[in-house]
Formats: C-alpha cells, sequence, structure tokens
C-alpha cells in the first residue's frame, strides 16, 4: 500500500455520450449536495462487512467519495477505477491513504481474477450500455466468498416521477444521460452472472434528506417522492462452497411484509429469509419468489409490525432475577451497600437462594427474553445451563472477569491469563465517595486499563478520569438506575457521550428498575440521552465493546438471527425503540428460532415453531416461551409460596394450561380467532 493517492492513465476510454458532462461534473461533484447520495450514505454503511485486512475495489469511484470513507478502516489494500480522468483528478487531489486509482471502464477493469474481497459500485450501473458485462466483469473479480454493492436510482420511482440525472454548473443545469432498466432485469443480470442476491432494499428519502431540498426550493419534489423507494441497494455475494455452512436440519422461515430497523434513523420494508439460523436475505416478494421459491417452508405473516435486532444487555447477573430490590438509604460505595444488605436481608437473601440456582438462572434468561434481550453478558461464574442450546438467550463466555478490586486476588494475573482477542470485564469506580474516585487510579497502576478491558458503572468518573480511559482505549458499561438506587446519583450523560467505547446494561433486580427496557427509558429521561444514542448501546455498541461476531446487534444478511418485533407506529426505530415496554414486544427470535411469542403471534406459527413453547401469565398477560415454564415456576412457588413469584418485580403465574393436550387446543383456538 502506498501512503498518498496514485493514478494510472495508460490510455483514455471516452464514455459514450457523457464525457463532457462528467468533466464539468467532477468541479463541483463534492460541492453539491445530493439527497440521492445523501440517504445512500445512511444505509449503506449499515450493511458493509469487516473491511480492516480486505482487498477493496471501488468500480466508478468518482471522486473518491467511498474510498475516503473506507481508507480509515484499515482495508489490506484499497483501489478505485473510474472511466472520467477528471472525476479522478478530483479523488488525487484528497490525498486518501493508501488509493491506487486507475483509468478504466467498468467492464473492463484493470484488476485480476478473483482479487477483491470487497466490491462497490455507487450510481455506476445507469450508466453502463451493458448490464450483463458489467455483472460479469465484477464477478471475474471479486473472490470467492466476497460481498459486491450495487447501488443506483431507483428505476420504477424515476421512471414514474420522470426524474432526469444532472448537476448545476453556474446558472444552467447539465443533464446525464442513462439507461434504465427494470428492478427485475437488474437482479436478473446479477444472478445470470453467478452472484446470489443477499440483500435489495429500497430505501425512501426521509427527514435527513428534507433539509437538502428545501435548500434548493425543491420541497414538491420530497412530498412527491414521500414513500417511495428512490433509490436501491443490492447486497450481492459470490459463493465459496467449501465455506457454506452444513445443513442441520432446521428448517427455512420466511418473515413476510414487515418494516425491517437497520439503523437509529433507518427502516425499509423488506421481508426476511432465514436459514439455518443466520439471515440469508433480505428484500422484497420479487426477490423471493425468484431466488428461493420452494426453499421456503413456512411462512409468518408480519405485515403492521417492526423488526428490531436483538438486544445486548451488557450487565446482568442472572441468577438474581427473582430477588426483590434490597437496600435502604443512599450508600457511598458498592461495598457498603454490600455489607449493608448481608447484615439486614439475610433472610430474604436465604430465601431466595433456597431456590435452586438452576432455576433462577432460567427466570434470569426469562426476564431478558420479554424485553427484546436475545444476548447477555453475565458477570458470574459460568454455568453449564447458560451454554445450553435450550437456554432461552445466547450468554456470552468468550470473556476474562474478575468482580471488582474489592472482591479480586489478583486482577493483573487474571487480565493476563485473558485471551488478546477478548474482553476483560470488572466492576470499578461504583459509588460516589473517594474509594470509589480512587478505583481508576488503581487499575492503571496495575496496568490493567488497555484495550480489552471493561469497566461496568464507572459512575465515580470525573473529566480526568474520562480522558484516561480515552487514552487507554478501555470501555465502559453504564447501568444507571441502579446507581440511581444505590447512590441517589446517575453517569453524566455528557460525560457518558465523551467515552470512546460505551454500553447499556440492566444490572440484576437486585438495584435495577426492571428489564433492558426500563433501563432505555430510565437512562433517557435522567442522563439526558437521545433516543438515537441509546438504541447504539443496545445493538453495536456493546457489539463492539464485547466483541461480539456474525452480526449480533444487527440485521445484516449473513448474521444470527436474532431479532424481535414490534408493533408499528410512528416514529423512526430510535423513538419507538426508547418508548418500548415488555408488554409490547410480541415476537422474540434467537438463531432463528421462535423463543417468544405473543397470543396473536402464536395463531400464525406453524405448528411445528409452536411445538416447545409454553405459556406464562406475567402481570395478566399470556406470553408463548421456549422455556419449561411449568416446571420451573413449581421449583421457584415451593420455595417463595404459590402465587407469590415475581420477576424484576412483575407476578408471575399460571394460565390454566395443565398438559400438552390442552396447550395444542389453545393453540387451535388462536388460529381460529385469528382467521
Amino acid at each position: 500500500m502506498t501512503d498518498h493517492a496514485e493514478v494510472a492513465m495508460p490510455v483514455v476510454f471516452p464514455l459514450k455520450g457523457n464525457v463532457g458532462a462528467f468533466a464539468a461534473w467532477a468541479e463541483v461533484y463534492d460541492d453539491q449536495e445530493n439527497p440521492l447520495t445523501a440517504l445512500e450514505e445512511r444505509y449503506l454503511p449499515l450493511l458493509l462487512p469487516e473491511v480492516r485486512g480486505a482487498d477493496v475495489l471501488d468500480v466508478g469511484c468518482g471522486t473518491g467519495r467511498w474510498l475516503s470513507h473506507l481508507a480509515p478502516k484499515l482495508p489490506h489494500s484499497l483501489r478505485g477505477a473510474d472511466a472520467s480522468p477528471e472525476m479522478l483528478r478530483e479523488a488525487v487531489r484528497k490525498s486518501i491513504p493508501g488509493a491506487q486509482l486507475s483509468l478504466a471502464l467498468c467492464t473492463a477493469l484493470p484488476a485480476s481474477d478473483e482479487t477483491a474481497d470487497l466490491m462497490l459500485s455507487s450510481f455506476v450501473a445507469s450508466y453502463v450500455n451493458n448490464l450483463t458485462e458489467f455483472a460479469r466483469e465484477l464477478f471475474r473479480v471479486a473472490r470467492r466468498g466476497s460481498t459486491v454493492f450495487v447501488t443506483d436510482m431507483h428505476p420504477e420511482t424515476a421512471a414514474r416521477l420522470d426524474w432526469k440525472r444532472g448537476f448545476r454548473t453556474g446558472d444552467s443545469t447539465v443533464q446525464v444521460s442513462s439507461m434504465q432498466g427494470t428492478m427485475q432485469e437488474i437482479l436478473q443480470a446479477f444472478r445470470e452472472a453467478g452472484f446470489s442476491v443477499r440483500a435489495l432494499l429500497e430505501p425512501s428519502f426521509g427527514e435527513a434528506e428534507r433539509h437538502i431540498f428545501a435548500a434548493q426550493n425543491k420541497l414538491e419534489q420530497f412530498d412527491e417522492a414521500a414513500g417511495l423507494p428512490v433509490i436501491y441497494l443490492l447486497h450481492l455475494h459470490k459463493e465459496d462452497a467449501s465455506l457454506a455452512p452444513q445443513g442441520n436440519g432446521q428448517r427455512s422461515l420466511f418473515l413476510e411484509g414487515a418494516r425491517c430497523a437497520l439503523g437509529p434513523r433507518e427502516a425499509v420494508s423488506a421481508s426476511m429469509h432465514i436459514q439455518n439460523g443466520r439471515i440469508e436475505s433480505l428484500g422484497s416478494e420479487t426477490l423471493y419468489t425468484q431466488q428461493h421459491g420452494e426453499r421456503i417452508t413456512a411462512r409468518v405473516d408480519l405485515r403492521g409490525f417492526l423488526l428490531l435486532p436483538g438486544l445486548i444487555n451488557a450487565h446482568d447477573h442472572l441468577e438474581f432475577a427473582l430477588f426483590p430490590r434490597l437496600g435502604n438509604g443512599t450508600y457511598r460505595n458498592a461495598t457498603q451497600w454490600a455489607h449493608d444488605i448481608q447484615a439486614n436481608e439475610a433472610a430474604t437473601i436465604a430465601m431466595h437462594k433456597a431456590v435452586p440456582r438452576q432455576t433462577r438462572l432460567w427466570w434470569g434468561g426469562v426476564r431478558n427474553l420479554l424485553s427484546g434481550a436475545t444476548t447477555v453478558c453475565h458477570h458470574n461464574p459460568m454455568d453449564d445451563l447458560l451454554q445450553n442450546e435450550a437456554y432461552p438467550v445466547r450468554v456470552l463466555d468468550r470473556f476474562g472477569w474478575e468482580h471488582s478490586l474489592g472482591f479480586a486476588r489478583d486482577i493483573p494475573s487474571t487480565l493476563k491469563q485473558t485471551h488478546q482477542d477478548i474482553p476483560f470485564i470488572l466492576h470499578a469506580c461504583e459509588g460516589s465517595d473517594e474509594q470509589a474516585a480512587s478505583e481508576l487510579r488503581k487499575l492503571d497502576e496495575l496496568g490493567v486499563l488497555e484495550e480489552r478491558t471493561v469497566l461496568v458503572h464507572a459512575l465515580a468518573l470525573d473529566e480526568m478520569g474520562v480522558e484516561l480511559i480515552k487514552e487507554r482505549g478501555t470501555s465502559v458499561i453504564i447501568c444507571p438506575s441502579s446507581n440511581e438506587f444505590l447512590f441517589g446519583k446517575v453517569p453524566s450523560g455528557e460525560l457518558v457521550r465523551m467515552l470512546p467505547k460505551v454500553a447499556l446494561g440492566s444490572d440484576s433486580s437486585l438495584t435495577a428498575a426492571g428489564d433492558l427496557l426500563d433501563e432505555i427509558r430510565f437512562t433517557s429521561k435522567a442522563c439526558g440521552l437521545s433516543a438515537a444514542y441509546l438504541y447504539g448501546l443496545v445493538t453495536k455498541e456493546p457489539a463492539l465493546v464485547l466483541r461480539l461476531r456474525h452480526g449480533v446487534g444487527t440485521l445484516q444478511p449473513a448474521g444470527h438471527a436474532d431479532l424481535i418485533a414490534v408493533r408499528e407506529r410512528p416514529g423512526d426505530p430510535a423513538e419507538i425503540l426508547g418508548s418500548l415496554t415488555w408488554r409490547e414486544v410480541e415476537l422474540v427470535l434467537l438463531g432463528g428460532r421462535v423463543q417468544l411469542a405473543s397470543e396473536e403471534i402464536f395463531s400464525r406459527l406453524s405448528a411445528s415453531d409452536r411445538e416447545g413453547l409454553e405459556p406464562l401469565n406475567v402481570a395478566g398477560v399470556m406470553r408463548w416461551l421456549r422455556v419449561p415454564v411449568a416446571e420451573i415456576l413449581r421449583e421457584a412457588e415451593a420455595v417463595l409460596g404459590e402465587g407469590t413469584v415475581q420477576l424484576g418485580g412483575l407476578p408471575i403465574g399460571r394460565v390454566g394450561v395443565h398438559n400438552h393436550a390442552d396447550v395444542a387446543q389453545m393453540g387451535s383456538r388462536c388460529s381460529a380467532d385469528a382467521r
């Protein structure tokens, strides 16, 4: 790789009919806001795979818009090709680190066969005279197992609204000729070249693009396009048979007609195909009819629902889910609280501990499942149950940990024994006094503040502490409702936003306000953090902090099919998530398997998807759970008393179903009611 952009121009290839137009466009391309590229820049990054170490090729790179975005992600190589020398000269002026630029047609790329891991072609396809040749050329250069993204103006909407491609120069508008095929023809060209289509996303303009139209006095055009797909994003994959996942007996599942949340402000109407626990593809009905056909063996109608990624609870103690909140008064630090409840709440603690530990762990899984948390970091010794495929949520097992400075013998040794590629987690700075504040300095003196270190709570941080954490690359998990209950204080929202890597956890029922959704709402109000910011703290950010893999925390093709479904309503995904309660979570999938269903969703499931689900009455609301409900409720009531069991403060009980025949009859009744 080179430090600065280089350009090789062995020969000039004229771009038929548009040579002069592109030369003029190059001079103003980066200065004029374009609502189409702005919309693309909101959505495409949400689909991009890991770029670090990859060989990347931008086909039709223009002035280097995407090359500039990808360079900081440290690819192994970064190449761009374009047929306009003027566009390339603008890219050269940007001195994009490592970029190697070539003048070339997109149907005759200066690249050997199978040399790119990631390719993208942004707003190029409609300028190509022969789409078949273009698709074949991309397939030739792509390695097996690679990913290719093709984006452009949506042809159907362009034709419907009679849109023209062009730009302003001085007082004039220059039009650029383009080709407009149908989406079906575009899909067919790439499939015939050998690609499979992982996603066909067709987003509409949102409020984020409205200001561009307003600045150009074109709000009428914004309103005219409302609700219409204005661009398309094709996520293509070149299959590698040697790396393809082997079938494990799981059926194919098709979630039909929902809106899918791709980011805090980004959602598209896109049905989802799930195969062997992974999201195989996202897209329109046309995509599924053409690409999957007979492979779809089960459908769930989710029209009127929004699909969100399964949430990540970055901090919990699962065995305490049945406990009430314990503690009196405002404490100075966590050690003081621990000593107080051991002395004054001994009887309550002993009674709840008499419930078998594995039973309590089951209820910890249920508490998270009800709130849509599908991945949990359990900060206590691991139990075999938590790694059993029957457990209702995914429990992180790839991390090292100590409890805290006050309850650990040798933190440096434990850190040293932790693999370099996994996080090391401990409670720290949990309190409001000097003892809590001094822990950060002590940990730094011990040499344990580093990039893989994750501090839970960190309530006593000040600005100097935040700067030290930023310098060390350390992560933080906040649990504000626990902090407020114990110490009468919450993390400063201003300081939290300064942290480089931060996630949100519910903590246990011993101190928390409720479940993870309760924690989101509490944190929004108490810490003044925006809905969009908090959306990241339970999806993308904890995935980074905890070094989770396989698309956990996202709805992304090839990622784990962990998701929740809630009723669609006004607002973007972050706003909807920010106001949710457990009552509104109607479907939870873990690895493509139904783990929770409301009565209505239960009625829409196939018989095989219902199998293994048991009903539970939660505060008067019935939920079907893939949990041995009858058994674990019986074991809890045997100790705590019948009708007295509470889960995170919610009363739980039976629903009058006593055997499998009754369950089947209830399922049939639900189906009849739905019809």
